[in-house]
């Protein structure tokens, strides 16, 4: 094998392009890019070139490798993105896709804009301000601008229809658009001053909060002097954070990496407006250089979360510096730059970064350790345990959940690499089996699974090498009526005494009960039926839900249904408009009503 590794390195061509290095099981252990590729990948064999821990352990498993030539070096940093989220190598970085933060919007294309905080962002016209962090919540935020700024927190259209003004107007922190107390002028400019304070500059914050005090007290309305206290502590506090003095046209993405060889530490701190809104720190044990291992950290931070900040400042030299701000560019739809600071305040907010990330991997090595050895030795072991060709780098698993043979369902949850992956996870409704029959439910499921081996969804185009079915001999054997053939490894996990269960062996396979493969399987297991158990919860309360709302007058199961989907809790439909509802599909201002008057009459409880 070594001897055909040498002579494909001479064959590599001096292009850009991607390479996959594979293990002895052809299974894929890292991706990277390089604008040359014969000089990259020929370092990784090289015995003079420098190498962490981590990348000679890499470089140990390497038994073969591929390349794809791309045409410029931005294709191969977009690929090397592609391949990484489709294939989840162990040996690269993995970020999951449910690490969002919050943000404050503003929607200036309403005529009388709301403030709201959201973990969603969208191409629709909106100002964001964020993320905020650690400490200082974006709650925090909002509460301490509705304190000071008459905005309406009410949801829905405005229109002055005659109504009377809510409580907000009364205590003095409401404009009152919809009953015409205001222009949209007047209005409009009091947006503007919120988001000149989201920008920075808080000194009309300050003042006003100042003045409330003073105001309230003469008054003597102590509660309201207190909450402005509260208000302005804060604001203290939000500036107590700064541990520079900085521009306030400061609106950068601050990222940092420390490393001991063998584990590392990404640091995320966002500044606005001259402020350090917080830090964030990321553990990572994959192999490679800094400048790689922050390229790719980059890219999959900003496939979840917005590019806000105009520049980029990281601790190292990116060699794809270049084609990660056009990338960004065209995601922002404005410039972004990104460098690595070499002095003035960006280079002592780098080194705050910096600083933050050595602080965390001091304390967080051995938990680095812990993780690696729940997920790679705990598959390795399994390999052994259950007598499998290669370690089950895709582990799926399969549950049923019913109650008295209603809102049957199932779940199919998927591990890569010993870790959770919850984008690939899918959910099932049992279409053709009649009351309580786990087995022939299992037949359905996993039959509609394999149907899928060559679908472009990669939920289910990549074969499994492990799938587990909760449950014991019978629930294994429906499954591998389906399975034959398909030289997919299948187990059962029974509960009660976590036997394992194998085709064709009568006897179930006992593992030690401290065990990390064990340990493993059980995560998987577990993780399968709170899956199951959340989704058939979900469709009960719907169905209940449903009942309920056609007890008005009007709406049949179609316009329920409709109803709960747009609004998608029952409380959201509580405290809609008419207007608003019209807004449904099917629903014309008759129906609109008759939902708004069932409901603001009282005939419905909090419970549905």
């Amino acid at each position: 094998m070594v001897l055909d590794l040498a002579a494909k390195l001479k064959e590599l061509p001096a292009v850009s392009g991607v390479y996959i290095m594979l293990d002895e099981y052809e299974q894929i252990l890292y991706v990277g890019k390089a604008k040359n590729l014969k000089s990259r990948v020929r370092q990784y064999f090289q015995s003079s070139a420098t190498k962490t821990e981590k990348t000679m352990l890499l470089v140990a498993k390497i038994a073969d490798f591929r390349y794809i030539i791309t045409n410029t070096e931005y294709e191969a940093l977009v690929l090397e993105n592609n391949l990484i989220k489709e294939h989840k190598p162990y040996y690269n970085i993995l970020l999951k896709d449910d690490k969002t933060y919050p943000y404050i919007k503003i929607n200036l294309k309403d005529t009388y804009p709301r403030i709201e905080v959201t973990r969603k962002l969208k191409a629709d016209g909106s100002k964001y301000f964020g993320p905020y962090m650690l400490g200082l919540s974006a709650r925090t935020i909002l509460n301490l601008i509705h304190s000071v700024y008459k905005l309406r927190t009410c949801r829905g259209e405005i229109k002055a229809t005659g109504r009377r003004e809510c409580l907000n107007y009364h205590i003095g922190i409401c404009l009152a658009p919809c009953t015409g107390r205001t222009t949209e002028e007047e209005y409009r400019q009091e947006v503007m001053r919120v988001i000149e304070f989201l920008k920075g500059n808080d000194k009309d914050v300050r003042e006003r909060l100042k003045a409330r005090i003073v105001d309230a007290i003469a008054r003597e309305e102590f509660e309201s002097a207190i909450t402005y206290r509260d208000s302005l502590e804060a604001l203290d506090k939000l500036l107590r954070r700064q541990a520079l003095s900085l521009p306030k046209d400061f609106n950068l993405d601050i990222f940092a990496y420390a490393t001991n060889g063998m584990y590392g530490v990404i640091n995320y701190m966002p500044v606005r407006g001259g402020k350090v809104l917080g830090a964030e720190n990321y553990p990572v044990d994959e192999a490679g250089q800094p400048s790689e291992i922050l390229s790719e950290y980059i890219m999959q931070f900003y496939e979840k979360n917005p590019v806000v900040a105009e520049e980029i400042v990281v601790s190292d030299e990116l060699p794809f510096e270049a084609e990660i701000a056009d990338y960004l560019t065209a995601k922002k739809g404005s410039r972004v730059r990104i460098f690595a600071a070499g002095g003035g305040a960006k280079k002592q907010l780098i080194d705050m970064s910096y600083n933050n990330a050595s602080e965390h991997l001091s304390v967080t090595v051995s938990k680095i350790a812990t993780k690696e050895a729940l997920t790679l030795t705990a598959m390795q072991n399994l390999q052994h345990s259950l007598g499998l060709n290669t370690p089950p780098k895709r582990i799926e698993c399969y549950d049923i959940s019913n109650i008295s043979g209603t809102d049957k369902v199932a779940s199919m949850v998927v591990f890569i690499n010993g870790e959770s992956a919850r984008e690939r996870y899918r959910r099932f409704r049992i279409k053709t089996v009649k009351g309580i029959d786990d087995f022939a439910s299992i037949r359905e499921v996993v039959s509609r699974r394999v149907k899928e081996l060559n679908s472009t969804d990669l939920s289910f185009s990549e074969k499994p090498n492990l799938i587990i079915i909760d449950g014991g001999k019978g629930q294994l054997s429906s499954a591998m009526e389906v399975l034959e053939g398909l030289n997919i490894a299948v187990i059962g996990l029974a509960k009660r005494e976590e036997e394992v269960f194998l085709p064709e062996e009568s006897q179930p396979i006992i593992l030690p009960r401290d065990s990390l493969e064990l340990k493993l399987i059980q995560r998987v297991r577990d993780e399968a039926h709170r899956f199951a158990i959340t989704y058939h919860r979900t469709l009960r309360k719907e169905r209940q839900t449903r009942s309920s709302l056609k007890n008005i007058e009007g709406i049949g199961d179609k316009l329920a249904r409709a109803l709960l989907i747009y609004f998608k809790k029952v409380e959201n439909i509580k405290n809609a408009s008419i207007e608003e509802i019209m807004k449904v599909d099917g629903f014309g201002e008759k129906n609109a009503r008759a939902v708004y008057e069932y409901f603001n009459k009282g005939e419905v409880s909090d419970e549905i």
